[in-house]
């Protein structure tokens, strides 16, 4: 029904009979000849239907937006001031000589030019808002990023393997989703959170490189970068130590950028350490655009009768924090207290300030609240910050986690609402994560990554319970303008290290053959050294595309509450099938009454 299509159709063709399909986009009566421009998912054409061709001129004269043609017709050159140079086919038409309506289109729900079109609309219709300009370049570029990366990975002698989808519950952070099985009642089998496992047994199965851009799910809460089914790059590799797998992967990362948006990084990423990245930016993936760092000021202010910096300055598990916001004095009381609300959202039960008006008359240069409690430890506070005439400095107390979270976020919203981003894109490599940390509410330690990742300790030390919460792991990720776009490690490949490991963590072995055995197993017959990797294909989209919703970039998503307002899943099943999975509903408990 076509020999180009509609974007391809350039004054290269002038002269020459074409034949193009696809939807109406505008069509326009002007004094008897009509006008309508043709889309596809490479671009718009305009034909000309004159009056002198009867049946076709009848047909144009029913279109409207949405309908679907195929058009035959020559093409030609548009007169100069009609050119249009915003479009690649600005400089020619189609004059049409046979016009054929496919399919005729109802009035769409929205225009799709339309701005404000609520989401719930959108992804109710999403077949039609796909069609939009934005959205067909979103996709496009999705495209054009796993093209690459496939690209790259089997020029270096990865080999795409796929691994199962109806697997085995494992604990890995998240719920799982859990699928009955008919064949073995009473049994489930759940989604895969990741390919972790399965990855693993294809290094002891001795495939050494392996990659695959699969779909994982995770029932949890969403945000504007989750959903509860993504697609991830997930890899693989034997014989690699960390450092060479970060090589290769920051390789393909530099070769998506560059051949997916043309952006080239001039240098090697740098490396942060988790407790550098931590006590820094409060937040362990930085967004480095934003040239601001917490300051530790504890030290100083533990010996000061303002208990609300004194008490967390003492405490082991507190900590103060100065941010100097450079340029900040000129913020008002009322963009003061909008941000007093927002770290309020984080936990902070203030947000304390001093405004440098003009540091060398002292104590008299100052505007703040809060310079009367500590005076003596004023001018040296404000040395170690760096502060100068014009600046604000903001000051968190607390728990170090309210601090750190309360304090991250800050920065990164002052930064924003400043214009202090100078820079497209800042990549740096986090590593030296923690093993183990606390789970409190659980009495027990749990893995940072997941229990698979090899520490930097010995198996002894592990049995030992040595210092676990100061044990460091073999991992790594790649954090690009303060989002995790991948994380890996190096795997345990030994059975007494995997032993103790579970054990550490609370599981015996009784529990660890049922959950593992099959991977306990493999790793007595022969297991390489393997390490590896998953990149977040969806939020790389968001970066490269500079794409605020992750909904944005995948061509069905969810809501914010996992539906598909398109299809109306989740839905409801009948009784004759729930019977055969040996299943029944169960009506939601009611909360008695008071």
């Amino acid at each position: 029904m076509r020999t180009h299509y509609c974007g391809q159709v350039t004054e290269t063709l002038i002269e020459q009979t074409v034949q193009v399909a696809g939807w109406v986009h505008r069509r326009r009566d002007h004094g008897g000849v009509i006008f309508i421009d043709l889309r596809d998912r490479e671009g718009l054409v305009q034909v000309v239907v004159n009056p002198s061709a009867d049946d076709n001129f009848a047909k144009a004269e029913k279109l409207r937006a949405e309908c679907v043609l195929s058009i035959t017709g020559k093409v030609i050159a548009r007169s100069d001031g009609t050119i249009n140079p915003n479009m690649k086919t600005g400089k020619i038409e189609i004059v049409a000589e046979q016009l054929e309506v496919l399919s005729m289109a109802e009035p769409i729900p929205f225009q799709l030019d339309e701005k404000n079109v609520g989401e719930e609309t959108r992804l109710k219709y999403r077949y039609i808002d796909l069609r939009r300009e934005q959205m067909q370049g979103n996709l496009k570029l999705r495209y054009a990023i796993t093209k690459s990366m496939r690209r790259y990975l089997d020029s270096n002698g990865f080999m795409d393997m796929e691994t199962p989808i109806l697997t085995k519950s494992t604990p890995e952070g998240a719920r799982d989703y859990l699928v009955p099985s008919r064949t073995h009642p009473n049994k489930f089998f759940a989604l895969p959170q990741s390919p972790q496992l399965f990855k693993q047994l294809l290094m002891m199965s001795g495939f050494d490189r392996y990659y695959q851009i699969t779909r994982c799910f995770r029932d949890e809460d969403l945000r504007a970068d989750r959903q509860p089914e993504f697609t991830q790059l997930d890899m693989e590799t034997s014989f690699m130590t960390e450092e060479q797998v970060m090589n290769m992967m920051e390789g393909l990362a530099k070769t998506l950028f560059k051949e997916a948006i043309g952006y080239e990084f001039g240098y090697e990423f740098p490396r942060m350490t988790y407790a550098e990245a931590v006590q820094k930016y409060g937040i362990d993936r930085p967004d480095l655009r934003i040239d601001m760092q917490l300051v530790d000021v504890a030290d100083l202010l533990q010996n000061i009768d303002f208990k609300v910096f004194a008490a967390p300055a003492k405490d082991p598990k507190g900590r103060v924090v100065a941010l100097r916001v450079p340029n900040g004095g000129s913020l008002s009381r009322k963009d003061i207290d909008a941000y007093t609300k927002f770290v309020g959202i984080y936990g902070a039960k203030g947000l304390a300030y001093i405004k440098v008006n003009d540091i060398q008359a002292g104590l008299d240069g100052l505007q703040s609240p809060i310079v009367k409690f500590f005076p003596e430890q004023v001018m040296e506070i404000l040395s170690r910050v760096g502060a100068q005439d014009g600046d604000i400095v903001f000051f968190g107390a607390d728990s170090a986690k309210v601090v750190n979270d309360s304090m991250g976020a800050l920065r990164c919203k002052i930064g924003e609402d400043l214009g202090m981003i100078k820079e497209r894109f800042k990549p740096v490599w986090i590593v030296d994560f923690p093993m183990f940390e606390a789970d409190e509410a659980a009495a027990r330690m749990v893995a940072v990554h997941h229990p698979f990742t090899q520490p930097k300790a010995t198996t002894e030390e592990i049995l030992n319970h040595h210092a676990p919460e100061q044990m460091l792991a073999r991992a790594y990720d790649l954090v690009i303008n303060g989002l995790e776009v991948g994380g890996g490690s190096v795997r345990i490949h030994d059975t007494k290290m995997q032993a103790a490991v579970f054990k550490l963590l609370g599981i015996d072995a009784e529990e660890a053959q049922e959950k593992f055995g099959f991977l306990l197993d493999a790793l007595k017959y022969g297991c390489p050294p393997h390490a590896g990797m998953a990149f977040g294909l969806d939020r790389l989209v968001m970066i490269l595309g500079d794409i605020p919703s992750i909904r944005d970039v995948i061509a069905f998503p969810k809501t914010q509450s996992a539906a598909c307002p398109l299809t109306e899943a989740p839905g409801l099943v009948d009784n004759a099938q729930l019977e055969e999975l040996m299943l029944r509903f169960r009506k939601p408990q009611l909360v008695a009454e008071k």
